[in-house]
């Protein structure tokens, strides 16, 4: 049995499949992200665009949605974070990672996905992309003609920056 790609340690027959085919819904705003990566994966473009909030559905590409899915070589997928998004919600916020490979290139799409339930139906809704954490050191920078941490009495670049 072929292992589904949206990660889960089960048959893609009874994890994403079910939903993509319509003959179950997505219970949680999780389930439907994971459905709409394995369609990226399985090309199946009008599940991505059906699962897209009713209101914005006519103004997706559908061209550039099967050239993006077809051109890439999808890795994997690895969600980071769940808010809401359960059962009883009405909407619920998805953080993952969808690694590919395109044009031989390694690439990573990072976002944190906005779901909404319409009726009893979830739908993609929007996303944005997680702010970047600005790196702050701990301790002063180090030169390489500053002493040494170490005591020698060198420079730090003839001694342990070696």
């Amino acid at each position: 049995m072929e292992k589904c790609p949206c990660g889960l340690d089960t048959p893609f027959e009874s994890c994403c499949e079910p939903v993509i085919d319509g003959s179950r819904m997505a219970q949680t705003a999780e389930e439907l992200m994971r459905a709409r990566y394995t369609a990226y994966v399985k090309t199946n473009v009008d599940f991505i665009i059906q699962t897209i909030a009713q209101n914005k559905q006519e103004a997706q590409d559908k061209d550039s949605i099967r050239k993006w899915s077809e051109q890439s070589q999808w890795q994997k997928l690895e969600v980071l974070n769940v808010e809401k998004g359960g059962p009883d919600d009405r909407e619920g916020y998805v953080e993952f990672i969808a690694h590919y490979l395109a044009d031989g290139e390694r690439n990573a799409h990072h976002e944190i996905a906005h779901f909404k339930k319409e009726g009893d139906r979830w739908y993609f809704d929007d996303a944005r992309y997680p702010t970047v954490k600005q790196y702050t050191r701990e301790t002063p920078k180090i030169g390489r003609n500053d002493p040494c941490t170490c005591g020698s009495g060198k420079k730090f670049k003839k001694c342990c920056g070696q």
